[in-house]
């Protein structure tokens, strides 16, 4: 009789879970996979998928407006919300079936049903039953967090729940300044809301490049969203089917709806950590691991935003796959959190991987910075007021390419292609070798000749 019923279980079927499951099983383990909800996590089924399908429907209406300058004249137009979140549905349901289907084609099982740790090889189903595990996987990501509690804070919604509104917003008001405010600020803009985002710093996206965080803002404004820093709602009040939401600075915003979209926050709770001697980082929440995504447990590992190490869809996948071949592989491999490139599909949309300006400068003595602020070719004909930007920021000693932020179209697809040659440790001179691609808004990025700033820091006295 086997010691153990299998030699993997998977608490959490999103992407970083499946992909640990299907390595692992490929490997020969005996696998089971446990989802109290739908298999493909937050990025499949309330996340990223959903989100892109909402900011390509809510692109149509600017491309519609920019075909006059083109030569089409379009007739009248209309947009039905329930349609797109109809077949949103129908899509992100497709794609769940594929999920479960991979899980099960590669030999692994799925029970569709929570399950709690109850030692360090042994956890409850909901069913009653129990599954004892040679090695467990916490996979179970993370959740909206709406933060302290405010008067009327029942009456506010996520992301989660701006999936599935009923009716287009006329008025909303998004409290936050990161990633899924400023999508989610662009989504409604787009389909026809009014659009205020609230937040408590004094610029939008914090921690990324101060030049990307003053052109995102000012490019949003110009589209007519209204973006109030310094401040944060104290209070929403309910009248009808409207609300009042009170700011710290004493004035309020009435709108139809209120959404928060503050941080995440990792789902620890309830999962029987304690039972079995899982120590949680008191840093940031999350649970604690090694380089390995071993947690304080020695068969017992963590990977995805339940660590809440980088909370990205592809570190999760990676950090899932290395996992199994470390394990089940019996090949030792770590995942390099440095040099992550990122997109933020805000309107207009940003791409951006390695150092910031403000980090170079920290940790190199020389930095040259080289910038390009242009019109795109696209608005010379539409018309429109829109600007795109790229920056490399270079080491002035060794002239290696440090980092690379761009905001514009398809700026996310342009910095996919750029992190391989700033993974690779390209130097500028590399960039200069390399011919343009004309014409093309990327070509900046080879063609950009004399910085435009550079900086020696002052040795200490």
């Amino acid at each position: 009789m086997a010691e153990f019923d299998v030699d993997l279980f998977v608490i959490g079927g999103g992407s970083g879970g499946v992909r640990a499951a299907r390595i692992a099983a490929g490997h020969g383990a005996k696998v089971m996979v446990a989802e109290e909800y739908r298999m493909g996590g937050t990025c499949v089924i309330r996340g990223c998928v959903p989100k892109k399908l909402f900011v390509l429907g809510s692109h149509v209406r600017h491309e519609i407006e920019d075909a006059k300058g083109f030569g089409w004249t379009i007739p009248e137009f209309s947009f039905d919300w329930p349609t797109l979140v109809a077949n949103k549905d129908k899509e992100i349901a497709r794609l769940e079936g594929i999920y479960a289907a991979n899980v099960e084609k590669s030999g692994a099982s799925i029970v569709k049903t929570r399950a709690v740790l109850e030692d360090a090889h042994t956890l409850r189903l909901l069913t009653g039953e129990t599954v004892t595990a040679k090695y467990i996987l916490i996979a179970t990501g993370g959740a909206p967090n709406h933060g302290r509690e405010i008067p009327g804070i029942e009456h506010v919604i996520s992301s989660n729940e701006a999936f599935h509104l009923t009716e287009l917003p006329k008025r909303i008001v998004i409290q936050g300044g990161g990633y899924i405010a400023l999508e989610f600020a662009g989504i409604f803009a787009g389909f026809g809301s009014d659009v205020t985002v609230i937040y408590r710093g004094d610029n939008i996206l914090r921690g990324f490049d101060e030049d990307v965080r003053k052109h995102v803002r000012a490019e949003m404004e110009k589209q007519g969203i209204t973006i109030i820093t310094g401040c944060t709602i104290d209070k929403v009040d309910k009248h009808g089917n409207e609300y009042t939401a009170h700011l710290s600075s004493g004035s309020s915003i009435a709108a139809e709806k209120v959404m928060f979209a503050i941080g995440r926050h990792p789902n620890v709770a309830n999962l029987g950590l304690e039972k079995a001697g899982v120590a949680i980082n008191p840093a940031n929440g999350g649970i604690a691991v090694d380089e390995w995504s071993k947690t304080s447990v020695d068969n017992i590992y963590a990977i995805g935003d339940v660590t809440h190490r980088l909370n990205l869809t592809p570190v999760a996948i990676r950090e899932g796959h290395a996992f199994a071949d470390t394990v089940f592989g019996k090949r030792q491999v770590a995942v390099d959190h440095a040099t992550i490139p990122t997109a933020v599909f805000s309107q207009p949309e940003v791409g951006t991987v390695g150092l910031t300006e403000a980090q170079a400068r920290a940790q190199v003595s020389h930095v040259d910075i080289y910038k390009a602020d242009f019109r795109p070719i696209k608005a010379t004909m539409s018309g429109r007021d829109t600007r795109v930007l790229m920056k490399l920021v270079v080491d002035g000693t060794t002239d290696r390419v440090l980092g690379c932020h761009i905001v514009g179209d398809t700026a996310a697809e342009i910095v996919q292609a750029v992190a391989i040659a700033v993974k690779m440790k390209a130097t500028k001179a590399d960039f200069d070798a390399t011919i343009a691609l004309h014409p093309t808004a990327a070509e900046e990025l080879v063609t950009m000749r004399t910085p435009t700033a550079r900086y020696v820091r002052q040795a200490a006295e």
